[in-house]
């Protein structure tokens, strides 16, 4: 606009003297259009352009104008919806330091990617690797996740990898992701890098002497890949802080020098792969964990107390292993610990408010997701051990935020997966509203405690298939942000409390199989179940079931003045579950889509 200076706007950048346009900071700021305008090449003083995270509606980048930014050092196009081939122009800003093309979209969260990846329509290429970087000499950071790689990708990745070669020097790049493409073969070792990413491609061996890589690695990523073979040592560095193998083939044991050694890992993830053997046994005194997950392996034994010095644990997910152990009480001590999975294990005995066998209480002040379906465990289960669950209770100052782990130059969140009608279905984040209790498919007995009724944050419940008695406690109609609950397969009797039917965010209700009578409630929400939710109850009646109701049948309609407005998306995702919920059913901690800093 005539007249003003556009070097106060939001965004915007000015050298001092010359006042010639040096930055250009438009991330995230909801652009929409249909090309790159080209005015933007003419600000040849131009240092820093960000423009990721906006909409250019899978536009192409021009062939030309790049080229004119000479003095550029960071260029991020990342999340942009551009399409097409990667202009050859880019190559020849040899200024750049740090150059970020990756794509993270809505495909980035499915498994199958195929399709997407091999459509230009949804993503950038790079036609030629070497001749895209081979001027890049000062290039320290390198972004190409879901970038097309052309058929000489491996084969330049390779190169990389080798000290000194000519034609681009990797020992210097610091930051490098190539991760959701499909390139094959041996996982390329750039000399001393900070963060590698290389998730989500079909690798398949890692090389056997590391050391010297990784001497100076924060992050290391290559999940959903075809590693096999054991877990190197090497990976036992004292920079090291976040190492991600999920998803792979690898198998033997797990390098005690990971848990056990001085070390800096915060975060380690492992599931689904193919390990044995017992957990490390001496836990460092100095463990700085915070994400511990071994879920879906073949890991047997006992859960090492010297777990207890991870202090800083937010997140432990054992779940589809092979433990066998009594409830791990003496884990009380993990102030922080959030999400807690023990599902499917060989877990034991009863759950107390103390325990006399570690002399501890068994409060979890901090707990949001609890999952220990599909063990032994037995014994009826207390109102002061509901009670305990302080942050199922009352809301905590995060409760819109998600949970985060950072690395020199980026922020990780956990991300779950869940069973849904037999298949996996992935939610991108756990926000700290969402709170889960599953139970399911053990032995417990006694009635349902009245206290479950002041666990109001409580979104999902999942007390299915016990051998619990006696009727449905009426507090629960406290649980006004109760969405699921599953109370099928047990021996439950009397009539369906009528506070049950004034649950306006109830998506998914199971009674099935109990022995439940009388009329089932009747105001307009409760009737939007199917008939599924109340099989095997002999003594119900009334829609949906085909059971007609006799005059003597005790009515148990209720007024419902409210509606409901609005429907939670992330929340719908659990309706019609009932199999096993909690970390969300499978209790999968995952990483999900890496949001760069913003500088």
């Amino acid at each position: 606009m005539a007249g003003t200076d556009c070097c106060r706007w939001d965004g915007v950048r000015c050298g001092h003297g010359s006042g010639r346009v040096t930055s250009l900071d438009l991330g995230g700021c909801g652009l929409l259009s249909s090309e790159l305008d080209p005015s933007i090449f003419s600000l040849t003083s131009l240092r820093y352009l960000n423009l990721a995270m906006n909409d250019f509606n899978y536009s192409k980048l021009p062939s030309t104008g790049f080229e004119r930014l000479t003095e550029l050092t960071h260029l991020n196009l990342s999340t942009s919806l551009f399409s097409g081939t990667v202009p050859a122009s880019i190559g020849r800003l040899t200024n750049l330091v740090s150059l970020d093309l990756s794509y993270a979209n809505e495909f980035r969260d499915h498994y199958d990617y195929g399709y997407e990846y091999s459509n230009p329509q949804y993503h950038l290429a790079v036609p030629g690797f070497k001749t895209l970087i081979a001027n890049l000499m000062n290039l320290r950071e390198l972004r190409l996740g879901f970038v097309h790689m052309p058929s000489d990708g491996a084969d330049w990745c390779h190169a990389v990898a080798i000290d000194g070669f000519e034609a681009f020097r990797p020992a210097y790049v610091m930051h490098f992701d190539i991760s959701f493409n499909m390139l094959e073969g041996q996982i390329p070792l750039p000399q001393q890098s900070i963060t590698l990413d290389y998730s989500n491609n079909m690798f398949s061996s890692i090389p056997v002497n590391i050391s010297t890589p990784l001497q100076y690695l924060i992050t290391f990523r290559a999940s959903r890949n075809n590693l096999s073979g054991s877990i190197s040592e090497s990976f036992c560095t004292p920079r090291l802080k976040i190492l991600d193998l999920a998803y792979n083939y690898l198998s033997g044991s797990i390098p005690s020098c990971l848990m056990e050694g001085t070390n800096a890992l915060q975060v380690l993830n492992l599931k689904r792969n193919k390990l044995r053997g017992e957990l490390p046994y001496n836990v460092s005194k100095n463990c700085m964990l915070e994400v511990l997950d071994f879920g879906d392996n073949s890991i047997k034994g006992q859960l090492p107390r010297s777990l207890a010095a991870c202090t800083d644990l937010e997140v432990l997910d054992i779940g589809n292993n092979q433990i066998s152990d009594y409830f791990p009480c003496w884990m009380s001590t993990l102030a922080r610990l959030q999400v807690f999975v023990l599902k499917s294990n060989r877990f034991f005995g009863q759950i107390e408010h103390y325990s006399t066998k570690d002399m501890h209480s068994c409060e979890f002040p901090s707990l949001r997701i609890l999952d220990i379906a599909s063990n032994n465990f037995s014994g009826s289960l207390r109102e002061s051990w509901f009670l305990s669950l302080y942050s199922m209770v009352v809301k905590t100052a995060n409760e819109t935020m998600t949970m985060e782990y950072t690395d020199a130059s980026q922020v990780y969140q956990v991300a779950t997966i869940i069973t849904y009608k037999g298949l996996d279905v992935s939610i991108s984040n756990i926000l700290a509203s969402l709170v889960f209790i599953d139970i399911s498919n053990n032995a417990f007995h006694g009635s349902i405690a009245d206290a479950i009724g002041e666990l109001v944050l409580l979104n999902v419940l999942n007390l299915s298939h016990n051998s619990f008695t006696g009727p449905i406690p009426s507090l629960l109609g406290h649980l006004t942000l109760l969405e699921v609950l599953d109370l099928s397969s047990n021996e439950l009797s009397g009539e369906i409390p009528k506070e049950r039917a004034l649950l306006d965010f109830l998506t998914t209700l199971n009674l099935s199989y109990n022995n439940l009578v009388g009329r089932i409630p009747e105001p307009p929400h409760f009737m939007t179940f199917t008939n599924s939710s109340f099989l095997g109850n002999d003594g119900l009646c009334g829609p949906p079931l085909s059971k007609v109701c006799s005059d003597a049948t005790t009515p148990s309609v209720v007024s419902h003045h409210s509606s409901k407005n609005s429907v939670d998306i992330v929340m719908f995702l659990f309706a019609g579950l009932g199999f096993g919920l909690g970390f969300a059913v499978a209790a999968v901690v995952t990483w999900g889509i890496p949001i760069r800093k913003r500088s």
